[in-house]
């Protein structure tokens, strides 16, 4: 296993964007909308991992009610898994709360799903399965 991505909420993607760009000389690597989740999202590339900077398409997203409650931020920490069903199971087995039950399909097509903070910590963490 290794961090696929690290997921920061922000309001305004183009914002946030140059502020990457402009302080660390990150460039994008790909963005996309997606749509099942409400969110526009910009990948940064850094080292092995991404920087996911997520902008809500509504405020009534996820995304949106994040930033309603929290203000702009870390909103998760995704560890790329072989077997993403495996791995919740194994996760469900030892008591953890999962959020998503069975995996979707998130940013890039990948196989995605959440695990609770209460079970990690305080840290909405993010299986992510390459297809």
């Amino acid at each position: 296993m290794k961090i696929d991505h690290i997921g920061i909420a922000t309001r305004q993607l183009k914002e946030a964007i140059a502020l990457w760009q402009d302080a660390l000389g990150l460039e994008v690597d790909s963005t996309e909308v997606v749509g099942e989740q409400g969110v526009r999202i910009a990948m940064l590339p850094i080292g092995e991992t991404h920087i996911e900077l997520l902008e809500p398409l509504t405020p009534e997203s996820p995304i949106g009610k994040f930033l309603d409650r929290r203000g702009p931020g870390i909103h998760h920490i995704a560890i790329r898994v072989d077997d993403i069903r495996m791995a919740l199971e194994q996760l469900k087995e030892k008591g953890a709360r999962l959020i998503d039950e069975t995996p979707r399909i998130g940013a890039g097509d990948c196989l995605v799903a959440f695990i609770h903070p209460s079970s990690t910590n305080g840290v909405l963490l993010e299986l992510v399965q390459q297809q």
